[in-house]
């Protein structure tokens, strides 16, 4: 196995054509074909699924070409180091539940860097594809909860997959939801808590996990229970409109970050000994990333904003 091979792979791997993909190596395509086909050999399974319409990673190559990148990249920079002595552009990706306080500290890390050359990715995204690129190192890093329900699952999953979690803070369970909301203003001005028998004269807002439906990969704790009224969406900025648009509520953190979302929201504790674990998965016996650690340094922050 070469640099050479683990670098044609990955170019294959962006490009799902062998022959855009030779094109762009300035190499023929035979060549590149042979190369790969040695490369496959040698490791004893196929990184790619072959067809008239071009080429794609199988299970197994896409947990390769993660590991791929990462050498690739980690010889990068010791030739730019050591060797060619030439400036390379810090790079660091990150997935996460949909939480504004993980995007808020995503945003923190790439101000520390400016003006510096850097290639940065965030994902907001469903449980599974957090995850799934934490598995397969699109990302170094995913921010997810655990709790009492869903941990022994979330556990065993992550195990099998080389993954391992580490807790950050815990937070009690919160109902966000428009300061309009008439329940809002009742609980504002009472400083009570809500119960879920309030909630059910309001529509129960929840992120869509797509073909992982499944209570143990929602993003809200709470999941098995039988709401009256629930409706799914993909993305936060659609989850904000409905909480004011229909006075809809969901659940959550209680950390609230009023420079992303606004101040039309407010977090109002839930009648429940309920609690969530933030915390971060990553893969097991690697190094995280300065940068990684300067992620999590910004992250641990906002323990010191969990509510009460």
């Amino acid at each position: 196995m070469t640099l050479n091979q683990l670098n044609y792979a990955i170019v294959v791997s962006k490009e799902n054509s062998l022959n855009d993909a030779a094109k762009k190596l300035f190499i023929s395509q035979p060549s590149l074909t042979s190369a790969i086909h040695s490369l496959e050999k040698e490791i004893g399974f196929e990184i790619f699924n072959r067809s008239k319409s071009g080429v794609s990673l199988t299970n197994q190559g896409k947990e390769f070409i993660g590991y791929a990148k990462s050498v690739v990249e980690q010889y990068e920079i010791l030739d730019a180091k050591y060797i060619s002595k030439t400036n390379i552009k810090s790079s660091f990706s990150v997935s996460m539940q949909h939480y504004t306080f993980a995007v808020n500290a995503f945003m923190e890390l790439v101000k520390a860097h400016s003006p510096e050359d850097y290639e940065f990715e965030v994902h907001e995204t469903k449980t599974h594809e957090v995850i799934e690129n934490v598995r397969n190192q699109k990302s170094e890093l995913g921010i997810i909860y655990m709790n009492s329900f869903n941990s022994s699952v979330l556990s065993k999953t992550l195990a099998e997959m080389g993954l391992g979690f580490t807790p950050l803070f815990d937070c009690h369970i919160y109902v966000y939801l428009s300061k309009n909301n008439p329940l809002a203003k009742e609980k504002l001005e009472t400083k009570a808590m809500i119960t879920l028998e309030e909630l059910d004269a309001y529509p129960c807002l929840a992120f869509d996990q797509g073909e992982y439906n499944s209570a143990y990969y929602a993003e809200e704790v709470l999941s098995t229970h039988q709401y009256r009224q629930i409706i799914r969406a993909n993305d936060r900025a659609t989850m904000l409109n409905l909480i004011k648009g229909i006075n809809g509520y969901t659940l959550c953190s209680g950390i609230i970050c009023e420079d992303l979302n606004g101040s039309d929201y407010c977090a109002i504790k839930l009648d429940t000994d309920e609690k969530m674990t933030i915390g971060y998965i990553s893969k097991k016996a690697t190094v995280i990333s300065s940068l990684g650690l300067q992620y999590i340094e910004e992250i641990s922050k906002y323990k010191n904003l969990v509510l009460d």
